[in-house]
């Protein structure tokens, strides 16, 4: 039986662990129905992880024993930057969500010169990325940052940046990809300004697309790590 998997701030060292956010016990009072006796994995978002047991339930506070203890390894040898233009509301939390389950992280909204939606929820978002973290058995909780202007984005460094776009380049299936930190850029609803992607030509980065077809922003973000992080299995 799978156990349900929480990320908490606590010290994880300790044989007990006393829980009091809000959201999490009513979550396993009140949403999971959980009783003393049952077991959960409890993560600190730096890879540890422990078996917990819940021996004391109250209305504010939960109390667990550790049973068992060990590094999470399920995270991608290859680490992806996901630099992605803000998206309408549902579309860029659908990416935010996927790309953290696929093991991506970094994500970076950027605001580009096309870019029709300029507010983020960024509570909402870190809550998607932590709960698709929990379910997903991330090791660590993906970073989300501020919107960045594309022109301050571009001094972000990975080892290699691959631009989306569809108006030339090597496909990225035929790219020979073999360094660990990788930037991924993806565009909005309207696609890349023509000056957005000179800059990105200046500044090093490889132009690429996914194949002859267009897809929408979100389908491409996706896609495109899914792909890298693949690549590094």
């Amino acid at each position: 039986m799978r156990l349900n998997r929480f990320f908490i701030q606590s010290d994880l060292s300790t044989e007990f662990v006393s829980v009091s956010d809000e959201s999490l016990v009513s979550q396993i009072r009140s949403v999971l129905r959980m009783e003393v006796g049952d077991f959960v994995i409890l993560a600190d978002g730096n890879f540890k992880e422990v078996k917990a047991k819940i021996i004391k339930l109250e209305k504010k506070s939960i109390d667990f024993e550790i049973k068992e203890r060990w590094l999470n390894q399920n995270e991608p040898k290859v680490q992806v930057t996901l630099f992605c233009a803000i998206l309408k509301k549902e579309n860029f939390e659908l990416v935010v969500q996927k790309a953290t389950e696929l093991g991506v992280r970094k994500i970076v909204p950027v605001l580009t010169r096309r870019t029709i939606k300029l507010g983020l929820n960024l509570e909402r978002l870190r809550k998607i990325i932590k709960e698709a973290s929990e379910q997903s058995g991330r090791g660590i909780i993906p970073d989300l940052t501020d919107p960045v202007e594309f022109e301050s984005a571009l001094g972000l460094s990975s080892n290699i940046n691959l631009f989306l776009d569809t108006s030339g380049g090597e496909v990225l299936s035929n790219l020979d990809i073999k360094e660990d930190k990788i930037g991924v850029w993806v565009g909005p609803e309207g696609g890349w300004d023509l000056e957005e992607v000179s800059l990105a030509l200046e500044h090093g980065h490889i132009i690429t697309s996914l194949g002859r077809l267009i897809l929408r922003a979100e389908t491409a973000a996706i896609v495109v790590v899914s792909r890298i992080i693949s690549y590094g299995s």
